[in-house]
């Protein structure tokens, strides 16, 4: 997959090549914020500065793209191992 990165967000890039458009999308977020274009860099930063202007005017904040964490599912005997061994505090 190919990424563009603005302000720390990732956006991914697909071409329609029955009409020679690009379509992005931002990544890693759940908000779903798109842009189409010629050339994808202008629109890309724009969605970029829109999505965020959008939730600054609401007096909220914007999902991050990243949070520096992830879930992972490993069943519930290894569930139990790791808890078993996690020290009390």
């Amino acid at each position: 997959m190919t990424y563009m990165e603005y302000k720390g967000y990732l956006g991914t890039i697909k071409p329609q090549l029955d009409d020679n458009t690009l379509y992005g999308r931002l990544a890693f977020i759940r908000d779903l914020v798109t842009c189409e274009a010629a050339s994808l860099r202008k629109e890309f930063e724009t969605s970029v500065n829109d999505y965020q202007d959008f939730y600054r005017e609401q007096g909220e904040e914007s999902d991050k793209p990243r949070k520096g964490a992830f879930d992972v599912r490993t069943g519930l005997e290894l569930h139990r191992v790791a808890e078993a061994n996690i020290p009390s505090r």
